[in-house]
């Protein structure tokens, strides 16, 4: 795993579309239980170097019902995104993930994981990537229908600050949603 990590952390595949250049973002170990599959860092995680260190992060570990010191611990969590480098910005908002990293990357990272017990996906790239025929034709569909992709996966929207209007919008997402995955979680670290 450490040899891949290194790998990964040297990757130069899409420099070229890089507006601030290659900075791989990866946390992972053989030992990792949860895996979580975001989108590509953003600003604030690319100048940090610290995934998920961002308004984001501190709703998505709210919404696990976990700390900073168990969630930056890679034998409880991978963070794993879609893209490993900050895309740079579009016109509403960061540009998707590259599509390189995810089939040039995960599989090797997913084969080197011995006791992976919950994988989350967040956000739209990540789900269509894995549930592919099996997502819903909207995120929100696929996510009220999360409990038909487990126990192998567990679809999440993009925990941004940004999506409080959807949130706001879907109450059943807090009611229904967010307990399970907390049950699933806690599960999955003991």
């Amino acid at each position: 795993m450490d040899e891949l990590l290194c790998e990964i952390r040297n990757c130069r595949v899409c420099e070229k579309f890089l507006p601030l250049g290659p900075k791989p973002i990866i946390a992972a170990s053989s030992k990792s239980r949860i895996v979580v599959v975001g989108q590509a860092p953003g600003r604030i995680v690319h100048e940090t170097g610290v995934p998920w260190n961002d308004k984001s992060g501190d709703n998505l570990r709210a919404w696990m019902g976990v700390d900073r010191l168990t969630f930056y611990d890679p034998e409880k969590f991978a963070l794993m995104p879609m893209g490993f480098c900050y895309p740079g910005r579009g016109k509403s908002g960061d540009l998707p993930p590259r599509p390189e990293c995810a089939p040039l990357w995960h599989g090797r990272l997913l084969d080197k994981m011995e006791d992976v017990r919950l994988v989350l996906l967040v956000g739209w790239y990540a789900q269509r990537y894995y549930l592919r025929d099996t997502a819903k034709t909207t995120l929100t569909e696929t996510i009220r229908h999360f409990d038909s992709y487990l126990p192998d996966y567990f679809p999440l929207p993009h925990p941004s600050p940004r999506n409080n209007i959807w949130q706001a919008k879907n109450r059943w997402f807090a009611e229904n949603v967010l307990p399970e995955l907390k049950i699933r979680v806690k599960a999955a670290l003991i």
